[in-house]
């Protein structure tokens, strides 16, 4: 499983240092910053890789709070947040919230886009 996600962000990076340290091999954490390998990997433009977290898994790309749930079930020590966060009724929730605080990051941190 790959996750792409963007470093330049201070947030972001924060929360996936947070993930990396505890060593799952199954996962490739992959920088989006600057990075056209990431966008010919997951077929996705830099706007839209920026705009929320990405995972392929297979051939299958999932973003958003989907993708965090994925992580989340990987990672013995987070899998509680898989469990709690995936019922359907705490999944809209979660994911209404995802977008709202996605947007905003997104907007934070668009100058690095490419022109």
């Amino acid at each position: 499983m790959k996750v792409y996600f963007n470093s330049s962000c201070n947030i972001c990076r924060a929360e996936i240092n947070l993930y990396k340290k505890e060593n799952i091999k199954d996962i490739d954490w992959i920088d989006i910053t600057n990075n056209k390998s990431a966008e010919v990997e997951t077929q996705k433009n830099d706007k839209t890789l920026l705009r929320r977290l990405h995972i392929k898994d297979g051939e299958k790309i999932i973003d958003g709070a989907e993708a965090f749930l994925l992580v989340w079930k990987k990672i013995p020590k987070y899998k509680f947040l898989y469990t709690f966060f995936k019922t359907p009724i705490i999944f809209t929730l979660f994911s209404f919230f995802y977008e709202i605080i996605a947007f905003f990051l997104y907007l934070k941190n668009k100058k690095q886009l490419s022109k």
